[in-house]
């Protein structure tokens, strides 16, 4: 507060170490070495508890201008303050209890989010929707742990003790649980930093007029000359919510072309990389004019799940139809092709559908309540490790001791979460990642 009290006085002529808590001050901000008037500013000071990081908070909504901003800023450092490290404050509010590890990621994932459904998930798990999940885990866990520790600590006492078989259900249950957990974190993987979708095809089957018209502008060149495209082109765009990035690729087809082979050696790597693939066909042309065969053998059964497919310019006449396509290319009867017009924009928000029904499932449109990231992931699997190894001891009959450890194991990995076990490495590193103060 004294900070405060240095750079910025009141009108209603009360000294900054009177100023009440959580309210807005009105005055200006002064060159305490001049006495000139910097600015006209709002004041608050935030006593704790009740602040972000349950320490006294002192903040000054000057104007928004550039040099309003540096020089009030100037002013404070030169008065004692000093620039917050990355993700300081939401740290400082950690250590303090007052937010635990999954929110303080949520905070990073807030301020990054970059669609809706990205916005939307990450204040699920800000409000404490993975942290319920994971201190459930932490109690099933504890509770299995002290069931199993019964016979170590009270060898010759006259306890009931639950005998393997109902330690190996109840451990199965938690491991269905973790599983439940990780599932889902390919679905937060792609709502934070968003789905990788290939466009692909022969030449002049619409597939940079689809990207186009995606983009909802003009970003890649469209002619009626097959090959225009020699590079993938990227724009990463929102669809439905989801931040997607969009690779249209060069039309696949033999070719002598050293330029237009590498263009195609590049399409084929997108395709590998891609978590969708949008396969487009020109449904004015015949199968035999656009063969897929790229998709042929072992890459067709692997992208089989993938794959979204394209029956494009659906305003021209056609000559390929679904059924003839899906008995031609993949299982007979298929019959989830996409029909679309890139053109007139028919048929888009089918494909937005299909493309969200792919990241969250059949039947839901929305994020998760708890989304985990990668580093939720290992230690879930670490978890998971432990209790595989716990059940194939139940199995064996082993001693309670090295089931135990097997269970302690896992309750440290699920604690480091929340961050009740997380070493310093790893709060830094998190924290870290913080590009503001925030």
């Amino acid at each position: 507060m004294g900070i405060l009290s240095k750079i910025f006085t009141s009108f209603a002529a009360v000294v900054a170490d009177q100023l009440q808590s959580h309210r807005l001050y009105y005055g200006k901000v002064v060159n305490p070495e001049t006495g000139v008037q910097v600015d006209e500013a709002l004041a608050v000071i935030m006593r704790a508890p009740r602040t972000y990081t349950r320490e006294d908070v002192a903040e000054i909504n000057c104007h928004g201008g550039p040099a309003a901003v540096k020089k009030t800023l100037e002013l404070s450092l030169r008065a004692g303050a000093r620039l917050a490290e990355p993700g300081e404050f939401t740290k400082r509010a950690f250590l303090n209890g007052r937010i635990d590890l999954t929110q303080a990621e949520a905070v990073m994932d807030m301020i990054s989010a970059s669609t809706e459904l990205g916005r939307e998930a990450a204040v699920k798990q800000l409000s404490g929707g993975l942290r319920d999940k994971i201190e459930a885990l932490r109690a099933a866990l504890t509770e299995l742990l002290a069931l199993t520790e019964l016979s170590i600590d009270f060898p010759e006492e006259d306890v009931d003790y639950i005998p393997a078989e109902g330690l190996k259900e109840r451990g199965g249950y938690i491991r269905e649980r973790i599983g439940k957990l990780l599932s889902t974190f390919e679905e937060g993987r792609i709502l934070r930093e968003g789905l990788r979708l290939a466009i692909v095809g022969a030449p002049n089957v619409g597939k940079s007029s689809l990207l186009n018209a995606l983009s909802g502008s003009e970003r890649a060149i469209v002619t009626e000359i097959p090959g225009t495209t020699r590079d993938t082109v990227e724009e990463t765009i929102n669809i439905g919510g989801v931040p997607v990035r969009v690779i249209d690729t060069a039309g696949i087809r033999k070719s002598e072309c050293p330029v237009e082979k590498e263009g195609i050696r590049r399409s084929k790597a997108a395709m590998d990389e891609a978590d969708i693939i949008i396969l487009v066909l020109d449904g004015s042309r015949k199968m035999e004019e656009q063969d897929p065969s790229f998709f042929s053998g072992e890459k067709k059964e692997a992208k089989k799940s993938r794959i979204v497919v394209i029956i494009n310019k659906i305003d021209l006449p056609q000559k390929l139809s679904p059924e003839v396509f899906g008995a031609t290319f993949f299982q007979k009867g298929r019959d989830d092709v996409v029909r679309v017009s890139a053109k007139t924009g028919e048929g888009l928000e089918t494909l937005t559908f299909r493309i969200r029904e792919m990241v969250f499932g059949p039947g839901r449109d929305h994020a998760s309540e708890a989304a985990i990231n990668l580093r939720h992931k290992m230690a879930l699997e670490e978890a998971d490790a432990a209790l595989a190894r716990f059940l194939e001891g139940c199995g064996r009959n082993l001693s309670p001791e090295f089931l135990a450890l097997e269970l302690r194991e896992a309750l440290g990995a699920v604690g480091g979460i929340v961050g009740r076990t997380a070493p310093e490495d790893i709060l830094n590193l998190i924290f870290s990642r913080f590009c503001i103060g925030k």
